[in-house]
Parts: C-alpha cells; sequence; structure tokens
C-alpha cells in the first residue's frame, strides 16, 4: 500500500510595527528556492484582536499545514491568532513579542531595562471607527529611526526605510493577549542580540518560557533585512520538523 505524503506546510510571514511585508523580500527569495510556499501578509497595526483575527482569517482559508513567522509585533499577532487556527503545526518568532494569557506589550517592556527607542517615537492623531473619540499611532522619529531600528543597515536604507514606515495604533500595545498558541505548538525563536527596540533579555525570556528552539542573531531588530539567510534557515528548520512536540527545549544556533 503506498504511504500517504503529508503536503508541505505553506509558510506565512507576519511583519511587525514600523514596516509592512515587503521587509520579508529577502526571506521570501530563500524560501522559494528552497522549495517552500510562501505568502507574507499585510498586518493591519490597527490592535490586537482585530489584527490577530484578520491574519487568523487568511490562515484558515490555506488547505495545508501552516508554519506561521512574525517579527516584533507581529510575534504577539501569530501567538493570538495561531490558538484559534488549527492548520498552524510551527511557529516562529524573530525578535518579536511571544505573549502569555493576560499580557500585553507594555507588560513585556516595561518588565526589562529601557531601550533607545523609549523617546524616538512621535505620536499623531487619526480618526477611529470606534465611536465619535480619536486614537493616537506612533511612529519612529525619522533622525532616529537608524539608530533604534536598524543599525546594521547602511544608511541609504535606512533612509528610505524610514520615510515608508508604517505606523502602530498606540492601542496596539495596550491589548491584552489570549491563551498563548505557543503553550501547544513547537516554536522557534531568533534572537537579535543587537536589538535596540526590544531588549533581548526579554527577548531570551519569552524564547525560554516557551521552550522554543533559539538562534541567536548578531543582528538590530531588522534582522529580517540584515539576516534573512539566519531567518530563513530557522524557518526551514521549523517547516521540516516534526509537527509533535518535545518537552525538552530545543538547541541554540549563534549566527
Amino acid at each position: 500500500m503506498q504511504r500517504h505524503t503529508p503536503a508541505p506546510p505553506t509558510v506565512v510571514l507576519v511583519h511587525g510595527a514600523f514596516t509592512d511585508a515587503s521587509s520579508w523580500a529577502g526571506v521570501v527569495s530563500l524560501l522559494h528556492a528552497a522549495g517552500l510556499t510562501v505568502r507574507a501578509l499585510a498586518n493591519p497595526l490597527r490592535g490586537l484582536a482585530e489584527d490577530a483575527a484578520y491574519i487568523r482569517s487568511a490562515v484558515r482559508q490555506i488547505e495545508v499545514p501552516v508554519v506561521l513567522v512574525g517579527h516584533g509585533y507581529g510575534g504577539a499577532v501569530i501567538t493570538e491568532a495561531a490558538a484559534e487556527a488549527d492548520n498552524t503545526v510551527a511557529l516562529c518568532y524573530v525578535a518579536a513579542f511571544g505573549l502569555d494569557a493576560g499580557e500585553c506589550l507594555l507588560d513585556i517592556t516595561g518588565r526589562f531595562p529601557p531601550m533607545p527607542s523609549i523617546d524616538a517615537t512621535s505620536t499623531a492623531a487619526l480618526p477611529t471607527r470606534r465611536g465619535a473619540g480619536r486614537e493616537s499611532e506612533l511612529y519612529i522619529r525619522k533622525e532616529r529611526f537608524p539608530q533604534v531600528y536598524a543599525a546594521d543597515l547602511p544608511h541609504r536604507v535606512t533612509d528610505v526605510l524610514s520615510v515608508t514606515q508604517r505606523p502602530i495604533a498606540h492601542s496596539a500595545l495596550t491589548g491584552r493577549s489570549g491563551p498563548p498558541a505557543w503553550a501547544s505548538k513547537p516554536s522557534w525563536y531568533a534572537i537579535a542580540a543587537g536589538d535596540r527596540m526590544l531588549n533581548p533579555t526579554a527577548q531570551r525570556f519569552m524564547a525560554q518560557r516557551m521552550a522554543a528552539t533559539e538562534y541567536v542573531l548578531d543582528a538590530s531588530h531588522a534582522a529580517v533585512l540584515s539576516q534573512p539567510g539566519a531567518v530563513a534557515a530557522m524557518i526551514r528548520e521549523a517547516a521540516g520538523h516534526s509537527t509533535a512536540r518535545d518537552d525538552r527545549r530545543g538547541p541554540r544556533h549563534t549566527f
């Protein structure tokens, strides 16, 4: 009798704050070269529950297993989205928030020493669909963008990134996460050791809490742009891994 071969997973990439899906371009090219199907989704950046619902809807429409990957704030989104997306078989975090039940982003950033990004943002008011009030959204100030977000990228690149950044609604920082998907799904975590946005100690704390296989990158918060090869290697490992979770923490890789 012919043995059934499981369908290869589709990799779904979810960007974080201050960027867009194009930030995954280098990673996408490498995953395509490895024969993987990839989708890079537009994260709305409007609020955790709303963003997770959007990503969850897209993932549920994929008819094969999914490896869900989040960068920065995108990690909080995939943690929430995958909890009710049964076809998600693995999670990958890149310098990302892996929240526990009841946590918000500010709970994590407030638990560890502040980073240079704390005084590098500016706010702008925007209309809100939630009643007649107004909401605010955050940007990184153009002159501080290279230092705090992408210190390992050339200025010709950061000059473009700083003026094309997508802001995040302030309410996304305080949205409370539900039961975390990483509690029941195998996880990988790329720690950006040179990150000035999300404290690397906080990243290590979250990686160890979820018993993730760790990749340690000598990279800024913009690791998906500055080290696409290492990020793609982690994703390929997750895609090829058994969906059964091992209770032991995975190995650590250093790049």
